[in-house]
């Protein structure tokens, strides 16, 4: 039986969450307030507008740990180089759509709290999901990942923030192609579980991702690709790319459909989503939600399933 299947659309594609505290401009002086290290990144740019050189690996590095300290009370945030440094306001708006999805069998109202539980698959050097989630809505994490280096970064992260002791508890996976086992435990129960999940096939495809990238911050100009805005290996390349790593962690979560309500994914590519649908219905989830996001011209998109 084919699951049932809903789109949602924010109301206009230009913004984000409601509850999203990044909505509006970035108040670079209480920023810097937060973060006097940010000061030096930020100058007037040609519409008279104060900002920052958004291709500039660093000046985004300490963009993120000036929002992280203003909003989300985050002392001290740091990734080793060459490592993914996300977006912040876009991940935020994953965890309010999430929020959201959980608010459904709450009375309509984001559950809050250690007692909610989510699965970060994938955490990366950042942690970002985890921080974000426990600052927003007091929730527990497990965040798995793959990469040695990524464990020890997000241990370092949540080691200097007492506000994250005992409410993040990493967890390597060993195993590559294993993505729910080896992590949940037997009779282990969650809420939610969500992923960034690697969105290209070959490091040839993830460069030419990088660059196009790097042309759109830096119209008319020859710019060096930088290796912070691609990541390691691990967090964006998969063999098959995003589609089969997606369509993996369907045929997966099958597996332990009793142990977590709701499962999530981002999805860059809007042509995924019909062999995603497929793998779906395939592993027989009984709903299937797909939340389109969107940050100015950049369009995501969530999907969660349940069994």
């Amino acid at each position: 039986m084919m699951a049932k299947r809903i789109i949602l659309a924010s109301e206009e594609k230009s913004s984000l969450h409601p509850r999203n505290p990044h909505r509006f401009r970035y108040d670079f002086p209480k920023l810097i307030e937060s973060c006097p290290e940010l000061g030096p990144y930020v100058s007037v740019n040609q519409y008279n507008n104060e900002s920052i050189d958004f291709a500039n690996p660093d000046a985004v590095k300490t963009l993120n740990r000036a929002l992280l300290s203003h909003f989300y009370g985050i002392t001290w945030w740091d990734i080793p180089e060459n490592y993914l440094c996300p977006p912040i306001p876009g991940r935020a708006d994953y965890i309010h759509y999430m929020a959201d999805l959980l608010a459904e069998g709450n009375g309509g109202i984001a559950p809050r709290g250690e007692q909610v539980r989510v699965l970060d698959i994938g955490t990366g050097a950042n942690c970002v999901y985890p921080i974000l989630g426990n600052r927003e809505y007091g929730w527990s994490f497990v965040a798995s990942e793959t990469d040695p280096v990524a464990i020890e970064s997000a241990g370092k992260i949540i080691k200097k923030n007492p506000v994250l002791k005992d409410m993040i508890e990493l967890r390597q996976q060993k195993v590559r192609d294993e993505i729910f086992r080896g992590i949940v435990q037997p009779g282990e129960q969650f809420d939610l579980s969500v992923c960034n999940p690697p969105f290209h096939a070959s490091m040839a495809e993830s460069k030419a991702a990088t660059e196009r990238k790097i042309a759109k911050l830096n119209p008319g100009k020859k710019t060096k690709v930088v290796q912070n805005f691609g990541g390691q290996s691990a967090e964006l390349i998969y063999e098959g790319g995003e589609q089969a790593f997606i369509r993996r962690m369907i045929q997966q979560s099958a597996r332990i459909h009793s142990q977590c309500k709701w499962f999530s994914t981002l999805v860059a590519k809007n042509d995924h989503l019909p062999s995603i649908y497929k793998s779906l219905d395939i592993s027989r989830a009984a709903e299937v939600r797909t939340i389109n996001m969107a940050q100015g011209q950049k369009v995501s998109r969530v999907v969660a399933w349940r069994f």
